[in-house]
C-alpha cells in the first residue's frame, strides 16, 4: 500500500524548509511528506492525490498567508479528505482564529511558532493526531474503479470483462453511491460518459470500447512473430491445456481468445470434481493458474482477438483476425467452446445486461443481495451458480422443464442444493415472457407445462444457463459439421458422405483432426465430447500430440 501523507503549506520558504525538515527527521518512515509555499498550488495537488486515491492523514497549514489564510485553505480542501487531520501553524496574535475554526473546519490542533524544540513542542502533538487518524483510516481500495449504472448493458459488458480476465474493480453505481458522485465532479464526468473506468494514476477512460480498455490495460492485441507451429482458437480449459502442453514441449505457441480466459468454467463459482482438489477451486483460480503456467513455458497471448476466417495459403494456415490482422501457423487448434443459447421469451432481448444475464453470475452476485434470482438451466453451471448467489440473494429459484435435476446435474450438486434453505426448485416451468420499468428487469412469467394459464413473479434478476450452441459459425463448410454445427474429428470425419470429397492425404485423419489436415478441435467444440472440465483438458493436451505427428509429416 502506497504511504500517507503529511502535507505541509506555508508561504515563508524559511519556515517551510524548518517544518519540512523536522516532518522528515521523524516521520519519513511511515509517511510521504509533501510541501509548497503556494495554497493555490497546494489544492490543485490535493485535487490531483485525489483523483490517485492517495491518502493525506494531516495538513499542517500556515494562518497567516498573502494569497489565502489557513482557515479558508482547510475549507476548501474538506471535501477531499474529510476524515484527515488538520493543524494550524500560528502566531500568538493568530489564536483567536484558530480556535474559531475548530468549529469551522473540524480544526483538530493548533500550533504556535516557533515550535523548537520539536521533539517538545511538535512531536508530541502530532503524534497524537497521526495515532487518532491511524485508529480511524480504513485503506480506499486502491486499483481500477468501475463507474456506471446497475442497469446499463453496457457497464455490465465492462463489469464482466474485467471479471472474466481477472482484473480486480470496485465497482460504483453512479445512482447510490457517494464515491461515484465525487470522482464525477473530480473528473467532470456526465451521464452520457458512463461507463467510466478510472485509474490509480488518476487517469480515466470513458465509454471505452472492450479493445480501448484491453489495450490501457496492457494486454496483447498484436502476433509478434511472423510464423507459429500451433495457433489455439480459444482459452477455455482445452486451450489453456493445449497451451501449456505446446509451450513445454518447445512449440511456437500462440493463444487467441475473443473475450477472457477461462471459458465458461472460468466463470463457474466453484468445481468440486477436478482431479487434485479436494476441495474444489473456482474457475477464475483454475484459469490464472492455467494462464501462468502457460505464459510460463513462453507462450503468446492475444485478448481479446476474435479469428473470423481460416484459409491455406503457401503450405501455411492463415488465420483473419477482427483487426484485419493475418496470422500464419503451421496448425491450428481450435477449443472456442459452447456457449449458452438465447431463451425463447417474450421481451428478453430488452433486458439483457439490465437484470437478464447469460452466465456472468459472479459478476452480478454483489447486485442481487437480498433480492429475488431466477436461474433457468438443470446443468452444473446452474447449480453452481445457484449455491454462489444463495450466498447473496433473498431467495434462489432453479427454473427447469424436467421432473428434477438428476439427469443434467451431478449429484455432489444436487445433494449441496438441498440443503440450502433459500434456493427452490421450480420443475416442469419455462419462462414465457419478462417485463420491467426504467430499463431494467421486474417481473417474469412462468408456465407450468401441464397449464394454460401464467403465473407473474417478482425478479430483479434472471441468469440462463441452457443449452449448449457451440462457437463455429465463422468456420467454413471445409471443415465437416454435425447436425447441431459441433466439429466432425477423427473417426466421425471418415463416416462422413462428403470425407473422400474433402480429405485428400492417404493417411486418415488423426483422432482430433477435423476434415482438414492440420487443423485439430478439442473440448466441447468437438462432436462427441463430453461437456467436462477434465476431459477439455486432456483433450487439449492430447491435440498437441497430434499436432507433433502431422508437423513430422509434413
Amino acid at each position: 500500500m502506497k504511504k500517507p501523507i503529511i502535507f505541509a503549506v506555508d508561504d515563508d520558504p524559511q519556515v517551510l524548509r524548518a517544518v519540512t525538515r523536522d516532518l522528515r527527521n521523524n516521520y519519513r518512515k511511515d509517511y510521504r511528506i509533501l510541501s509548497t509555499e503556494n495554497p493555490e498550488e497546494a489544492i490543485e495537488a490535493a485535487e490531483e492525490l485525489k483523483k490517485k486515491n492517495d491518502t493525506v492523514a494531516l495538513f499542517l497549514v500556515d494562518q497567516r498567508m498573502p494569497q489565502m489564510l489557513g482557515v479558508e485553505f482547510l475549507k476548501r480542501i474538506k471535501h477531499l479528505f474529510p476524515f484527515s487531520k488538520k493543524a494550524l501553524l500560528t502566531a500568538y496574535s493568530d489564536t483567536d482564529a484558530a480556535i474559531k475554526a475548530i468549529n469551522e473546519v473540524n480544526l483538530d490542533y493548533y500550533l504556535t511558532k516557533p515550535w523548537n524544540p520539536p521533539e517538545e513542542k511538535l512531536y508530541p502533538v502530532l503524534d497524537g493526531l497521526l495515532d487518532a487518524w491511524q485508529r480511524d483510516f480504513q485503506p480506499e481500495f486502491d486499483g481500477i474503479k468501475v463507474l456506471g449504472f446497475q442497469y446499463a448493458p453496457s457497464s455490465h459488458k465492462i463489469k464482466d470483462f474485467l471479471t472474466g480476465n481477472l482484473f480486480p474493480y470496485k465497482w460504483l453505481d453512479a445512482e447510490t453511491s457517494n464515491e461515484a458522485q465525487e470522482l464525477m465532479e473530480l473528473h467532470q464526468i456526465n451521464s452520457s460518459d458512463m461507463p467510466v473506468i478510472a485509474f490509480p494514476d488518476g487517469s480515466c477512460l470513458k465509454n471505452p470500447s472492450i479493445n480501448e480498455l484491453a489495450q490501457r490495460l496492457g494486454l496483447n492485441t498484436s502476433a509478434k512473430e511472423e510464423v507459429y507451429d500451433v495457433a489455439i482458437i480459444g482459452a477455455g480449459p482445452s486451450g489453456l491445456a493445449a497451451a501449456v502442453y505446446g509451450g513445454s514441449e518447445g512449440l511456437k505457441t500462440l493463444l487467441i481468445e475473443k473475450r477472457a480466459p477461462g471459458g465458461q468454467a472460468g466463470t463457474s463459482s466453484r468445481i468440486e470434481n477436478y482431479l487434485g482438489f479436494p476441495n474444489g477451486l473456482s474457475g477464475q483460480e483454475l484459469t490464472h493458474r492455467a494462464i501462468t503456467q502457460a505464459k510460463r513455458f513462453g507462450i503468446e497471448f492475444l485478448n481479446p482477438r476474435e479469428v473470423v476466417n481460416i484459409s491455406e495459403k503457401d503450405g501455411y494456415k492463415s488465420l483473419e483476425l477482427d483487426s484485419g490482422e493475418c496470422i500464419r501457423t503451421r496448425s491450428v487448434i481450435i477449443t472456442t467452446g459452447v456457449d449458452y443459447r438465447k431463451l425463447p421469451a417474450d421481451g428478453i432481448e430488452d433486458y439483457t445486461g439490465a437484470g437478464v444475464y447469460y452466465g456472468s453470475s459472479m459478476t452480478e452476485a454483489r447486485a442481487c443481495e437480498n433480492r429475488e434470482v431466477y436461474i433457468v438451466g438443470g446443468g452444473n453451471s446452474a447449480g453452481q451458480s445457484a449455491v454462489y448467489l444463495s450466498n447473496f440473494a433473498k431467495n434462489v429459484y432453479i427454473v427447469i422443464r424436467k421432473p428434477d435435476l438428476s439427469s443434467s446435474m451431478s449429484s455432489y450438486l444436487i445433494d449441496q442444493i438441498d440443503q440450502i434453505k433459500n434456493i427452490h426448485l421450480v420443475c416442469e416451468t419455462n419462462i414465457v415472457a419478462v417485463t420491467g420499468e426504467n430499463d431494467r428487469l421486474q417481473k417474469i412469467y412462468l408456465k407450468k407445462n401441464d397449464r394454460d394459464t401464467n403465473t407473474e413473479k417478482e425478479a430483479q434478476a434472471l441468469f440462463i444457463f441452457i443449452g449448449n450452441k457451440p462457437h463455429t459459425e465463422w468456420i467454413t463448410d471445409d471443415i465437416l459439421k454435425d447436425e447441431r454445427k459441433f466439429l466432425k474429428t477423427g473417426r466421425d470425419v471418415t463416416l462422413d458422405k462428403s470425407y473422400k470429397k474433402i480429405w485428400k492425404l492417404k493417411r486418415e485423419p488423426y483422432l482430433l483432426e477435423t476434415s482438414t489436415p492440420g487443423i485439430f478441435a478439442s473440448g466441447d467444440v468437438r462432436s462427441g465430447a463430453m461437456n467436462r472440465v477434465a476431459s477439455a483438458v486432456g483433450e487439449g493436451a492430447m491435440a498437441i500430440k497430434f499436432v507433433h505427428e502431422y508437423l513430422a509429416g509434413v
